[in-house]
């Protein structure tokens, strides 16, 4: 009897340690990891991001370690994690990352492809995808973007029978008829070199032109006669600005003042002009701060053309999930495809005055993701739907600006020049001692085309 109790006990302990080992994997499965670097790193956005991935794990048991890397710095955080071994799975980045991520081997640009696939080449902006079309891939899975906007003074120019800013020509008509110093001014120009925006409105400005850094041929095109077509033009915007250090702050500060007819500036700029934000009064446009009559006598422009190129073009900035060549890709392949659709509304609305939609919807429904968007609330005291505010015309236009946009040396295999030109504010520093009278023309061209020449 005894004999047998023992073997009894004894099968029961060989049941139990089978059990327990054949546990632990399905445990390790229900805790599949994968690990993501965002530059949403917002208190509010981090918030908005777990909840879409608890969404994403509580559908597929896979979690999401969500880690937020300010925008700086991760650069140089991807550079020493991809030097160890040890990359995140996944990575929200901007664009100016991008395309050198994947030359250097940090990105599988494979494994993005076959998401964008899988979600439908088709129902992808082609803007945003030939803008990291890399070896025949596309480098990193597009998420949301913006265009960068011309914002006037629609009701002014209609007033004095002014065409709307979309050409050189018609930009400087109507400063030329609007500009009434020190009351009133004609636009405000970025002027400060120290800040990212002054590159930013000159490269749109430059664009417009059909100025690139380089041609397909990988030579440096800026001292060339469109360039200096760009420079005058910039000169004669500065000479109808403000003087001093202009950038963002006091452009859209003037704005909001009735103070100018028109600026370059982001969509972050929408929610404020409809007054459903504290900080950025409404003040030029009775005694209610919080009133949205700019937003209505506000026109916006996302494309312009320049003597040389009456095409036009726009100024676009797109943020990517990359995946990286360290991933559980099929996980991070999973996650990403969860974002951008059932979970699509969610992840705009992390942001959505600045996350517009590259992904317009389904093969089944082609505009889902923009009517979505377009009912997302923005704002910060107040709240409102964009669509409560901005005719779907506007909205579209917005929408439009991402398929025509482009930015400097991307589509040619260089935006890491772009970007260095951006860390080194050379040439915002060279059109602000040209525009100030430091130097001639021809020389800042020079110069320009040798400094290029030398980041290359």
């Amino acid at each position: 009897m005894r004999q047998k109790t023992l073997v009894f006990l004894m099968v029961l302990l060989l049941v139990g340690a089978v059990a327990f080992a054949g546990g632990q994997p399905q445990r390790a499965t229900a805790e599949r990891t994968i690990t993501l670097w965002t530059t949403e790193e917002q208190p509010v956005r981090m918030d908005a991001q777990r909840a879409i991935a608890d969404r994403f794990t509580a559908q597929t048991g896979i979690r999401v370690e969500l880690v937020p890397v300010t925008e700086s710095l991760i650069g140089e955080r991807v550079t020493a994690a991809f030097s160890a071994g040890d990359l995140p799975d996944l990575i929200y980045h901007p664009l100016a990352f991008t395309y050198s991520w994947a030359e250097a081997g940090i990105l599988d640009t494979r494994a993005a492809t076959e998401v964008v696939s899988r979600l439908g080449e088709g129902t992808f902006g082609s803007g945003v995808l030939n803008l990291v079309e890399f070896e025949g891939d596309s480098a990193a899975v597009p998420v949301a973007g913006w265009a960068q906007l011309v914002v006037y003074r629609r009701d002014l120019f209609e007033q004095h029978g002014l065409e709307p800013p979309t050409t050189f020509a018609a930009m400087r008509r109507a400063i030329e008829v609007l500009h009434n110093p020190p009351n009133f001014f004609g636009i405000v120009a970025a002027t400060d070199p120290s800040q990212i925006y002054m590159m930013q409105v000159f490269e749109h400005v430059a664009m417009a032109n059909g100025v690139d850094i380089v041609n397909d041929n990988g030579t440096v095109t800026m001292n060339t006669p469109q360039m200096r077509e760009v420079l005058e033009f910039y000169r004669f915007l500065v000479e109808h600005s403000p003087p001093g250090n202009l950038y963002w702050q006091q452009s859209r500060e003037l704005y909001h003042d009735n103070r100018t007819a028109m600026i370059i500036w982001s969509p972050f700029i929408l929610h404020g002009l409809a007054g459903l934000r504290d900080g950025v009064p409404v003040t030029g446009f009775g005694p209610d701060p919080t009133t949205d009559a700019l937003a209505g006598l506000s026109g916006f422009v996302t494309s312009f053309a320049g003597p040389s190129n009456p095409q036009g073009a726009g100024w676009v900035d797109v943020n990517y999930f990359g995946i990286t060549v360290d991933a559980d890709t099929e996980a991070a392949q999973q996650f990403i495809e969860f974002s951008m659709n059932e979970a699509y509304q969610e992840t705009l609305a992390i942001a959505a005055i600045g996350r517009h939609p590259v992904r317009l919807g389904t093969a089944q429904d082609p505009t889902r993701f923009v009517r979505a968007w377009a009912d997302l609330e923005v704002g910060d005291e107040r709240r409102r739907p964009l669509s409560s505010i901005y005719s779907p015309e506007v909205i579209a236009s917005m929408l439009d600006g991402l398929e025509t946009g482009s930015r400097w040396g991307f589509q040619r295999g260089f935006g890491y020049l772009t970007s260095r030109l951006y860390s080194t504010r050379v040439i915002a520093e060279l059109v602000r001692e040209f525009t100030d009278g430091e130097r001639s023309i021809d020389e800042t061209l020079l110069l320009m085309q040798q400094e290029t020449e030398r980041l290359k």
